[in-house]
């Protein structure tokens, strides 16, 4: 069951900068096996701005949307989830990709980030096809993708370089014409 009554999603601003990096800082040894290896810089204000302003200027350009993920009752930042890669013509299409700040999981507001965040895709941004991958190991993840409605497509080897290691990923989509 949906918990978007308990969380917003809001394009993440210049002023959300201290937020964000509050939140990458908290949860910094909690995300690591599932992330890149980020520079160091990425860990201060001056980083967060940085990746705030590549991130506007995405959206003004239709390559990416990141959102912050807001609780309803606190205006909180709690998490953080992007549509990236969108293509264009006859794809149509994006990722997503999301993390919410430990303290706040298992209260669904993944699920229902990832359920907001794909029906911005088709229903503002007109997008056909939402697709996620997840290593094998996330189960809490790919739970979140079969809650929003996503279906396992298969599986991609050594996929992208996490936390130093090339990593397989299940991949998930979900397309405009399926059930929500």
């Amino acid at each position: 069951m949906s918990n978007s009554n308990l969380i917003y999603l809001s394009n993440i601003k210049a002023e959300d900068a201290a937020s964000l990096l509050d939140l990458r800082l908290r949860n910094r040894i909690f995300l690591q096996p599932f992330e890149p290896i980020r520079e160091e810089k990425h860990f201060t204000l001056e980083g967060q701005q940085s990746e705030i302003a590549v991130n506007i200027r995405d959206a003004v350009d239709d390559k990416g949307y990141v959102y912050g993920v807001f609780a309803e009752e606190t205006d909180e930042l709690v998490g953080r989830i992007a549509l990236t890669g969108i293509a264009r013509g006859p794809a149509q299409h994006a990722n997503v990709g999301y993390f919410i700040d430990q303290r706040h999981n298992g209260k669904g507001y993944a699920t229902s980030a990832v359920s907001l965040c794909v029906a911005q895709a088709f229903d503002e941004l007109g997008l056909h096809r939402v697709q996620a991958g997840v290593m094998p190991r996330n189960m809490r993840s790919r739970r979140v993708l079969e809650k929003a409605g996503f279906r396992l497509e298969g599986l991609a080897e050594r996929y992208i370089y996490i936390n130093g290691v090339w990593e397989d990923h299940h991949l998930f989509a979900i397309t405009s014409d399926e059930p929500r």
